[in-house]
């Protein structure tokens, strides 16, 4: 094994040019309780891009290896490490603190692409515990999907201690994104019915091969809250993923069923615009609540679901490589993508 790496980091936040390079970088050292892990996969998210863009709220260091997603196999591990070994096929954690429970002050700034060097690279070590094993069912590619986007629609649908999706409840979601497809999928095996939004009539029909039970295209239809009330007979929706922001949470408020919960996911919509009050909350009888991915015990049992239900993850037909990390920037910023975007990595 070469003891340098092609790798990625974060050079900036003007822009994608930012993104620089280096095809000699030291493969990482580990610790006693480390594990080295070989890249095979990896996928984008909107985090990533706005990175870039200087538009992330949340905690991230200067040079970092960005993209929090990446599926591989393990190439060594430290002698203390317990929970792996070579040739194990691993995924990512997001929050590496976030081990179970709550994020709390600590686990919040543990974020992977963040302040924790990402998966655009060839090889990245992990302590042990901000590591999962892969579904068996499930390629490098389909893998890499879960760290961010899979776990997210989990903990929006079984988060929530006192409102878990139940078979019969009626779930939303916005649009063709990551989180949205997985929280179809989600739902489906669960038994639940899904209504969800969109742009376009061919994206409308693949939806439907996901198994979508009504879709509502948001621009032919600006009062989609109410629509999507109707189609639930009147109760309205349980579950609402919401990843629009402020310019859809009044729709998504006019949908919600007493005692639903609305999570929010995103602001792919922009962050300016009329926002509903606090006081909407009350008027609807509803939680609203903001989910960033999910803890460790969450992905083991999303992972089980996953294997037990045979979940493929919906990866975008275009893959791009390694040295192409900023074209796929671009291509995502452009909303040319089905699913997930993929970086394979050799």
């Amino acid at each position: 094994m070469s003891n340098t790496q092609m790798q990625w980091t974060v050079a900036g936040t003007k822009g994608f040019d930012d993104l620089e390079l280096n095809e000699s970088a030291p493969i990482p050292e580990i610790g006693d309780k480390d594990v080295l892990v070989k890249f095979h996969g990896a996928s984008l998210n909107y985090r990533d891009l706005v990175i870039v863009k200087g538009m992330y709220p949340f905690a991230q260091k200067d040079g970092v290896v960005p993209a929090s997603d990446g599926a591989g196999t393990v190439e060594a591990v430290g002698k203390h490490v317990h929970r792996f070994q070579k040739g194990d096929k691993v995924i990512t954690l997001f929050n590496q603190g976030h081990l179970g429970g709550s994020l709390d002050g600590y686990s919040v700034t543990t974020g992977v692409g963040g302040t924790i060097d990402g998966s655009l690279r060839q090889y990245g070590a992990y302590d042990e515990q901000g590591l999962v094993h892969m579904p068996s069912n499930l390629n490098f590619l389909e893998g890499a999907t879960l760290t961010c986007a899979g776990l997210t629609a989990w903990n929006a649908l079984y988060g929530l201690e006192s409102r878990k999706l139940i078979p019969g409840d009626w779930v939303l979601t916005q649009g063709t994104g990551g989180v949205s497809l997985f929280a179809v999928q989600f739902a489906k095996a669960a038994g639940a019915r899904v209504i969800a939004t969109t742009s376009s009539k061919d994206k409308a029909e693949k939806l439907k091969q996901y198994g979508v039970d009504e879709v509502i295209n948001y621009k032919e239809d600006a009062n989609w809250g109410e629509t999507a009330k109707k189609l639930t007979g009147g109760r309205g929706v349980q579950h609402i993923l919401e990843v629009g922001g402020p310019n859809t949470m009044k729709q998504s408020l006019k949908a919600i069923a007493i005692d639903g919960v609305i999570s929010i996911i995103g602001f792919l919509g922009g962050v300016k615009g009329e926002q509903p009050s606090f006081l909407d909350c009350l008027m609807n009888i509803c939680t609203v609540r903001g989910v960033l991915v999910g803890n460790r015990l969450q992905f083991e049992e999303m992972n089980r679901a996953v294997e037990a239900n045979n979940i493929k993850p919906v990866v975008d037909e275009k893959v791009f490589k390694l040295a192409e990390v900023r074209e796929a920037y671009q291509y995502m910023w452009d909303q040319k993508h089905f699913g997930k975007l993929c970086i394979s990595i050799e």
